[in-house]
């Protein structure tokens, strides 16, 4: 396995014999010929030959040649046919339409964030705050002067100092790899070692990362080794033959995608991969690879009929070189790059994805919990009405809940392809789709698991996500949408203030029911807890439009519980029904426990109740004010 193939694969400056030039190095095991193709040699095969190695590798050296160049590669075909590629390990290409490599050296780059590395080095995540957005760098907002896109440099303060103020912990970038094709959102790679350069050269993605380091701002990035387009100068054919994908269409062609599926089993094509895993974290120094995709590399037979795949050797489903391909890098990341997340999309039952590989898991750091997502949108989007014949819609998540690692997405995937932006999704008139989605907001920032939320979410975008625009920046200064605004920053802080959101998030001693089966008035009740017992808070949620007034719910110690969330409070647009800052427990058995607290629960909205002061309270009468002493 070797892992840093692009130190030597590609386009490299060099000096030979007191000459400066470029040394190249390609594997094309089954041509007959290879050149290089550049402006110097007027695009004419045979020009610049490069030799031939045992080991399917072509190499040489061109004079003359510096950065900024344009290159391809003239390889003759087993069949004599002179077709033209792109150069697989490129740092650099040419901007979409054009299609060729360009020299660039990516040592040179002088990086500022070594605090923020040794830090991350140190990092335990899995007990601290993960709150991530997700965007899309060429439509989160588009400039005024006529040009379609921002530089990276232009970007990283806009994107920045946006984040920041709503104080999330990370930004995703949806694939920044080299894509030809803008409406594949970058998820069709054709560049799997250079950024694209729609905004910028390398070096400017490099400064982008280094700037949100600097501001204290993590960055992942999405990966996607699943598949691969089937464009011309691209990986597929690359020397006539199929040297990166399977050649039967029944393992090396994607039918939901129209795409190319790696050969996982060579290893060439292994340590391709890994080499891009590894290059991403190395180099641009990314806290972390969200992999798309991961269920469609794990199964033979993922969306495909009987008798339009193979099975493995042991005649199972299981695609036995993927998984290899997975551990392995997972295995790599974590060892040699501490405190790096590795993110699955896996959307599947598959046991172990984020559990180590020495114990018979994927590796994964995280997993994206693709079965909350489905659950809270389908039961959000029943009318408030119907809600109470699906109660166990949410409550079954916690059946599963500490099994993997997980994150709660409510990523692009949500909001395209006719499922309207959440805020549209959400039922009621317009106060209740906004109380809705406050709701929505709230679950999903108590409930174990870190966060992520796909750009404009926080500012409840009518208008599904359409990648050849901007945001809808035109809501920003509207009441009810600076109101959602406010609740997203305000969850993200409490959610970091507070231990009991985010230490918890991965174990199984950091939540506890209270209730979860009043499915007459729709109410959910539990306790998130720190590391600490002692540190905790109750949430309650109340998921109809009907305020429950007199609200008894019990909980694990007695004294006065601050209200330190009301997504009804009035600064987010709701109605600002409430406990007037917060409720003295009452002695009597509830839930459990022998306290309670009598609530007024809010209608459409979630609580987030802190103990704050220990006292002994008694209780003169059923419904009586409790009496402190």
């Amino acid at each position: 396995m070797n892992s840093k193939q692009y130190e030597y694969l590609g386009a490299h400056l060099d000096v030979v014999d007191g000459g400066t030039g470029v040394r190249f190095a390609v594997w094309a095991p089954n041509a007959q010929e290879v050149s290089v193709l550049c402006d110097q040699n007027a695009w004419t095969h045979g020009r610049n030959w490069l030799n031939s190695s045992d080991n399917g590798v072509w190499w040489g050296f061109v004079p003359g040649l510096k950065q900024g160049d344009a290159y391809k590669f003239g390889i003759r075909t087993q069949a004599g046919h002179l077709i033209q590629k792109c150069d697989p390990y490129a740092f650099y290409a040419e901007v979409p339409p054009r299609t060729a490599s360009i020299v660039f050296d990516i040592d040179g780059f002088s990086w500022q964030d070594d605090e923020w590395i040794q830090k991350r080095d140190v990092t335990n995540w899995y007990e601290q705050p993960v709150s991530v957005y997700e965007l899309h760098l060429g439509s989160w907002k588009r400039p005024s002067d006529g040009r379609q896109y921002y530089t990276y440099r232009e970007l990283a303060p806009l994107i920045v100092d946006y984040v920041q103020k709503l104080g999330y912990t990370h930004i995703e970038l949806m694939p920044v790899t080299e894509h030809p094709f803008d409406g594949s959102w970058g998820y069709q790679t054709t560049g799997y070692f250079a950024p694209t350069s729609r905004f910028g050269s390398p070096q400017d993605m490099m400064y982008f990362v280094d700037y949100c380091h600097q501001h204290g701002i993590g960055v992942l990035m999405d990966w996607v080794p699943a598949h691969f387009p089937t464009d011309g100068h691209s990986l597929g054919c690359f020397d006539g033959t199929c040297c990166y994908e399977h050649a039967d269409p029944r393992k090396g062609y994607h039918p939901d995608w129209g795409t190319l599926i790696f050969n996982y089993g060579r290893s060439e094509v292994r340590d391709f991969l890994l080499s891009s895993a590894r290059f991403w974290i190395e180099k641009y120094h990314m806290d972390g690879l969200r992999v798309d995709a991961v269920a469609s590399m794990l199964y033979l037979d993922y969306s495909r009929k009987a008798g339009e795949w193979i099975p493995n050797a042991f005649g199972g489903r299981e695609n036995l070189e993927a998984i290899q391909l997975l551990k392995d890098m997972n295995v790599m990341l974590h060892q040699e790059f501490p405190g790096v997340l590795s993110v699955a999309e896996e959307s599947t039952s598959w046991g172990g994805v984020s559990r180590p590989v020495y114990t018979g898991g994927l590796g994964f750091g995280m997993k994206w919990d693709m079965g909350w997502m489905n659950d809270t949108l389908r039961y959000l989007h029943h009318e408030c009405v119907h809600r109470s014949f699906h109660q166990n819609e949410l409550s079954f998540r916690m059946v599963y809940a500490f099994t993997e690692n997980f994150m709660l997405p409510l990523s692009h995937d949500e909001v395209v392809h006719g499922k309207r932006a959440l805020i549209s999704q959400m039922p009621g008139d317009y106060w209740q789709q906004f109380a809705n989605l406050r709701l929505l907001y709230g679950y999903q920032y108590t409930m174990p698991g870190k966060k992520l939320l796909f750009m404009g979410g926080e500012i409840a975008q009518w208008t599904e996500w359409n990648h050849n625009t901007e945001l809808d920046w035109a809501l920003l200064g509207q009441p009810y949408h600076d109101g959602i605004t406010r609740l997203v920053h305000d969850l993200n802080v409490i959610y970091r203030d507070e231990p009991a959101l985010h230490q918890g998030d991965c174990l199984p001693s950091g939540f506890r029911w209270i209730s979860c089966d009043d499915w007459q008035n729709s109410v959910y009740a539990f306790v998130r807890m720190g590391t600490n017992s002692d540190d905790f808070v109750v949430v309650a949620l109340n998921m109809t439009p009907v305020p429950r007034h007199n609200y008894r719910i019990g909980v694990p110690k007695p004294g006065f519980y601050a209200e330190l969330m009301n997504t009804d409070a009035d600064v987010y647009g709701g109605g600002n029904v409430g406990n007037a800052g917060g409720v003295y427990t009452e002695v009597g058995e509830n839930h459990g426990f022998g306290q309670h607290v009598t609530l007024s629960l809010p209608p459409l909205a979630m609580l987030i109740l802190k103990p704050v002061l220990a006292r002994k309270t008694v209780t003169v009468a059923a419904t009586a004010t409790p009496v402190t002493r």
